[in-house]
C-alpha cells in the first residue's frame, strides 16, 4: 500500500505511514450542535468517511474519532431564544445529525464523544498547563499563553507577530497579550457550570477537542481532520495546548476539506447563505426515495476534490442525478439475463475490469482524488455498453456487476438496486396515445441523431425530460424508455 495525503502541517503530500503497520487512528472535529448541518457540514462529515472508508478497504483496522461540541455559547443563545434547557438543544440537533446524515450514507464513526463526557479530562489537561506554566488565570478564567509555544504558527503558516485575534479569540483587555486564548471560562449568572479549581466554569472550544482526542486516541495519533476554516485558530491552538501538555507529537497528519460555496462565497450560517442537509433532502427535484437524493448530493460532493472548494447550485443534484443513472442503467442491463447467449466480448470485458482497478486505486491513493475515481467508472461505464454490444455472458455480466457494487463500496456509491434508483415502471400498450406520441418522438430524435443532426436530438430529448420520460439508449442502437 502507498497511499499518499496532502498534510497541511507539511504543505504537500506525504507518504502515509501510520504509527502503527496496519492500524490508523484518526481524529475529526464535529459539528457544534445549536443548529440543523447545512451543505458544508455535509462535505467534511462525507469527506473523512471516504478516507475512514477507503483506508478500511485498503486492509486498515481505523479508529475514527469525531465528536459533538455540545456546551458552547452557540448552544447556551439558542436554548434562551427557544426557552428551553440548553442540553435539550445539544440533544435535539445530535439526533437531527444523524437523521440527515444518513441518507447520505455517512458512517457512524468508532466513538462519538460530546465535550460534557469528557469534562474531567479537559480539567486535568487544564490544570496541567496551569502547572507547567503555559497558562494562567484571571478571576476564574484560565488562558493559555501563546507566546511560550515558539512553534505556534507553524500548523498554519501565520507568523506570531503578524497575528490578530482570529473571529473565535474572545477580546479580553485582562489578557497578557491579545493572541492568547480561553481554557476554561468562568459561569456567568444562569449559565451551566463544572466545579474546578478557579471555580464554577466551561471549557473553551480548543481545549475540549484536545482532551477528547488525547483521552480517545492517545498524546500522538495520525490523522487530524476538519474544514479549513478550522486550521486557524481552532487547530493551530489545538497543536499548542496539546503538544505543551504532552510533551509529544500530536498529530502526524492534517487534513482540510473545502468549502461548499454559494455565489462563490463560504456557505456559513453566519452569512445567511447555506442549504440544510434537511431543506435539500425534502425539496428534492430528484424522483424516487430519499436514499436516492442522498446518493445524488453523496455524488455531487464527490466530484469535486475535497481540498478544492466547490459551488452549489440548482443544477448540482439534477447534474448527479444523470449521471449516476447511467451508471445504474448499464447495471440493470447487465443484470438481464440473454437467452442467446453471446461470449464474444468476454475477453475484452477481463482486460477492462482489471484497468479500472488499477485506475481506481491510483486516483484513491493519490489524496483519496474523487473526481478521478468517478472518472474510472464513467469511463468503465463505456467500454462496458461497447462489450455488451458484441455479446457478454452471464459471467461477465456478474464479473461487471461485482466490480460497480465493490469498489462503489468505499465511496458510498452504487449501493442501492437498480429497481429501487429507477423505481417501478407502468407498462404501456403500443395503443396507448400517450405512448404512441413518445415512441413518434423517439423516432424523430433517432433519424436526428442518425443525421448528425445532434441541436434537434437534443432539442426532442429536453421535451420528453419536461414530460419526465427517461431515456436509455442501448448498445445496439435502440432506444427504451419509461416514465
Amino acid at each position: 500500500m502507498s497511499i499518499t495525503i496532502y498534510n497541511t502541517k507539511t504543505k504537500k503530500k506525504d507518504l502515509f505511514a501510520p504509527l502503527i503497520p496496519e492500524q490508523v487512528s484518526m481524529y475529526v472535529c464535529g459539528v457544534t450542535v445549536y443548529d440543523d448541518c447545512h451543505l458544508g457540514h455535509a462535505r467534511s462529515a462525507l469527506t473523512f468517511d471516504v478516507i475512514r472508508c477507503y483506508l478500511e478497504f485498503s486492509g486498515y483496522q481505523v479508529t475514527y474519532v469525531r465528536n459533538f461540541t455540545d456546551i458552547d455559547d452557540k448552544i447556551l443563545n439558542r436554548a434562551e431564544k427557544d426557552g428551553v434547557a440548553w442540553n435539550e438543544i445539544s440533544e435535539r440537533y445530535i439526533q437531527n445529525f444523524y437523521r440527515d446524515m444518513g441518507p447520505l450514507g455517512i458512517t457512524k464513526p468508532t466513538a462519538e464523544p460530546r465535550a460534557t463526557e469528557h469534562m474531567q479530562d479537559i480539567l486535568h489537561m487544564v490544570e496541567g498547563l496551569v502547572n507547567k506554566g503555559m497558562a494562567y488565570q484571571l478571576e476564574g478564567d484560565v488562558y493559555f499563553s501563546v507566546k511560550k509555544f515558539s512553534a505556534y504558527g507553524q500548523l498554519s503558516g501565520k507568523n506570531l507577530e503578524e497575528l490578530q485575534a482570529g473571529a473565535r479569540v474572545e477580546v479580553d483587555i485582562r489578557k497578557q497579550d491579545p493572541m492568547d486564548f480561553a481554557l476554561w471560562k468562568a459561569s456567568k449568572s444562569g449559565e451551566p457550570g463544572w466545579d474546578s479549581p478557579w471555580g464554577k466554569g466551561r471549557p473553551g472550544w480548543h481545549i475540549e477537542c484536545s482532551a477528547m482526542s488525547v483521552a480517545e486516541l492517545g498524546p500522538t495519533f495520525d490523522i487530524h481532520g476538519g474544514g479549513k476554516d478550522l486550521i486557524f485558530p481552532h487547530h493551530e491552538n489545538e497543536v499548542a495546548q496539546s503538544c505543551a501538555f504532552t510533551g509529544k507529537e500530536f498529530a502526524r497528519y492534517w487534513v482540510h476539506n473545502g468549502f461548499v460555496t454559494v455565489d462563490k462565497e463560504k456557505m456559513s450560517k453566519s452569512l445567511g447563505n447555506f442549504f440544510t442537509i434537511r431543506a435539500i433532502l425534502d425539496k428534492s427535484p430528484i424522483a424516487g426515495p430519499e436514499a436516492k437524493t442522498g446518493e445524488c448530493l453523496r455524488y455531487y460532493l464527490l466530484s469535486t476534490h475535497y481540498r478544492s472548494d466547490l459551488n452549489f447550485s440548482e443544477q448540482s443534484l439534477p447534474e448527479a442525478n444523470a449521471a449516476l443513472a447511467t451508471i445504474y442503467g448499464l447495471i440493470r442491463r447487465l443484470e438481464e439475463s440473454d437467452s442467446q447467449e453471446s461470449n464474444q466480448g468476454d475477453e475484452g470485458c477481463e482486460q477492462v475490469l482489471k484497468e479500472f482497478v488499477k485506475n481506481f486505486q491510483e486516483s484513491m491513493d493519490d489524496d483519496f482524488n474523487t473526481p478521478k475515481a468517478l472518472a474510472a467508472f464513467h469511463d468503465l461505464r463505456a467500454k462496458i455498453n461497447t462489450l455488451l454490444a458484441k455479446g457478454l455472458s452471464d459471467k461477465a455480466k456478474g464479473n461487471a456487476i461485482e466490480i460497480f457494487r465493490k469498489f462503489g463500496e468505499p465511496i458510498g456509491l452504487f449501493n442501492i438496486s437498480s429497481d429501487v434508483w429507477f423505481g417501478t415502471t407502468r407498462e404501456i400498450s403500443a395503443s396507448d396515445e400517450f405512448s404512441i406520441g413518445i415512441e413518434t418522438k423517439i423516432k424523430l430524435r433517432n433519424e436526428a441523431r442518425a443525421k448528425k443532426d445532434f441541436s434537434t436530438a437534443d432539442k426532442i430529448r429536453q421535451e420528453l425530460d419536461k414530460m419526465k420520460i427517461i431515456l436509455e439508449d442501448r448498445p445496439d442502437g435502440t432506444t427504451r424508455w419509461k416514465r
